[in-house]
């Protein structure tokens, strides 16, 4: 389980392997770049962080990683918090929060939560996804268009009120950059599938720029040259009152990046035949983001669309993605000056086209025409993360999620007297029904259907309305319980101390093992007594029966 996929590869480890792992990781290096670059930018950074977070964390995730093929680095998903965290804490305040992520990574992959991450609502995924899209396609306007205007505003509607005011000041040859490039991009693949249009519309734009001097601006011209090497490490001063402000941002970044890592490997897995070791993989995201700040990088975590890069060009195992960082290294080392050519309205119309492929338009459709709660879940998350903010978004679609996912619960589990049931109309009748026996007078038997958790507690409460015509004996069936919470437990001893006052004797019967271990362990079997657990009904109806003609009643 925490054995790096890495290690698994070198046993049967070929030549022949290599040299595609070799030529896949190259061109993946060489995709990534642009990538790297953009996403840095756009989340309010300088363009050699998104370098150095592809060569440090993408070296790591691949090194120590649970998934073959995984190409990890900064990616879309991260572009929202990050400016908020920067806005908010500053670059000190994004290296700490980046570290306390990779903390919270790495518990979560030693405490296995690598297979609870898919019970995620999907409405959500989708809905904080399309909502990133968007904030990522608004955030690329200025440059699309070559406004000039300052510093672009992080609220929606201000961000909106300042595009509609600086629209006048567009620049043509900037957005024939963009608008050319952005076509490139998306009508490229029909020519070639190998070679990415990202690729050739980077190439073909900077040239044009530069060999028709276009005034237009370019990373250098706004940023500066990109550093030719990688920084020294830098460890921030921790305290813990800094630690208690960027918890939740920290969290979020943790959560995004395992949502987002394990998104990747599925896919992977399915595109490759192969099975990833999700909580391996948590743990080398965890590691990746402990490292990326230090060297100066922001938060990473596995890139989908660069994972499905590497594999349709033959990548198979860890070396691939191990071999894009250190190609991104020798491109940073050697031509890292000329990169700062690249025109800014290229970046701009490559994160457009990364901004189309997120939104997750199908998926959006889909779910509209699906129940009216997940329709709830997905427009409220999608609205907060454009409107709001996307920490406050996960966390409200979480909790909305939960509570109608509780109400669910409680509308499919029951509570009922089945002493008088009325026969079943199918061909094949329960021959556990209860039917099927004769009930005695002063007994009753109740049945809970479903998890007995403390969405049903007002339910049961009301069904088992204990009054003058009290019964004897009551008998709880508990055959169709397959689970048991705290608040379902506190209702048993509710149940009981009324019993015990008004002179009832509470019978429990098939009880299941989880319901019945909880019992056990806070105490409550003992203090109900062996004596009144039956491993089936008529155990229970014929204890009952006794108890009933003991006290002179007619049975």
């Amino acid at each position: 389980m925490f054995v790096p996929k890495f290690f698994t590869t070198l046993k049967d480890y070929s030549t022949q392997q290599f040299y595609k792992d070799l030529t896949a990781g190259t061109i993946v290096g060489i995709v990534a770049l642009p990538l790297a670059i953009a996403f840095a930018i756009a989340s309010g950074v300088s363009p050699e962080k998104g370098l150095y977070t592809a060569i440090v964390a993408g070296f790591i995730i691949s090194f120590l990683g649970g998934s073959r093929v995984q190409i990890g680095g900064p990616t879309g998903a991260f572009v929202v918090i990050v400016y908020g965290i920067i806005e908010k804490y500053g670059i000190d305040g994004l290296m700490i929060a980046t570290i306390m992520a990779g903390g919270i990574l790495i518990i979560m992959g030693f405490a296995k939560f690598g297979g609870l991450i898919k019970y995620i609502p999907y409405p959500i995924i989708t809905g904080f996804t399309s909502g990133i899209a968007v904030i990522i396609f608004l955030s690329q306007i200025k440059d699309f268009f070559g406004l000039e205007m300052g510093s672009v505003p992080s609220e929606f509607f201000e961000k909106i009120l300042a595009y509609s005011g600086h629209i006048h000041t567009l620049n043509p040859w900037a957005f024939l950059i963009a608008a050319g490039s952005l076509a490139i991009i998306v009508f490229w693949p029909k020519v070639n599938q190998k070679i990415p249009g990202s690729l050739i519309a980077l190439v073909l734009s900077t040239a044009a720029v530069q060999f028709f001097s276009l005034p237009v601006e370019t990373i250098h011209s706004r940023f500066g040259e990109i550093p030719d090497s990688l920084p020294v490490p830098v460890f921030p001063h921790l305290s813990w009152e800094v630690i208690r402000n960027l918890i939740i941002p920290a969290t979020t970044i943790a959560l995004l990046a395992a949502i987002e890592s394990l998104l990747s490997a599925v896919v992977a897995d399915g595109m490759i035949g192969g099975r990833h070791r999700s909580n391996m993989e948590l743990v080398a995201q965890g590691v990746a983001n402990l490292f990326s700040p230090v060297f100066g990088g922001i938060p990473a975590t596995g890139a989908i669309a660069r994972t499905a890069t590497n594999v349709k060009n033959g990548g198979r195992t860890p070396v691939s993605g191990m071999t894009h960082a250190l190609v991104l290294l020798v491109i940073m080392l050697v031509a890292g000056k000329w990169a700062g050519l690249i025109p800014m309205a290229t970046l701009a119309a490559i994160l457009v086209f990364v901004a189309w492929n997120m939104s997750e338009r199908d998926a959006f459709r889909s779910i509209l025409k699906g129940p009216r709660a997940d329709i709830i879940v997905l427009l409220t998350t999608f609205f907060l993360t454009v409107l709001i903010d996307l920490t406050v978004a996960i966390e409200v679609g979480m909790i909305l999620a939960a509570f109608i996912f509780m109400k669910r619960m409680a509308d499919v589990s029951n509570v009922k007297i089945i002493s008088k049931e009325i026969e079943d109309s199918e061909d094949v009748p329960d021959a556990n029904s209860v039917t099927t026996r004769e009930i005695p007078k002063g007994v009753e038997v109740f049945e809970i259907s479903g998890p007995f958790f403390f969405g049903i507690v007002d339910k049961f409460h009301d069904t088992l309305n204990i009054g003058k015509n009290s019964p004897k004996v009551l008998i709880l069936r508990m055959r169709s319980v397959p689970y048991m919470d705290a608040g379902g437990l506190h209702a048993l001893e509710e149940l009981k101390d009324r019993c015990e006052k008004t002179g009832i004797r509470l019978v429990i019967s098939e009880i299941h093992t989880q319901p019945l271990f909880t019992a056990t362990r806070t105490g409550f079997y003992d203090r109900l007594g062996e004596d009144y657990f039956f491993g089936n009904l008529d155990e229970a109806i014929e204890f009952g029966r006794k108890q009933v003609s003991g006290s002179g009643s007619r049975s």
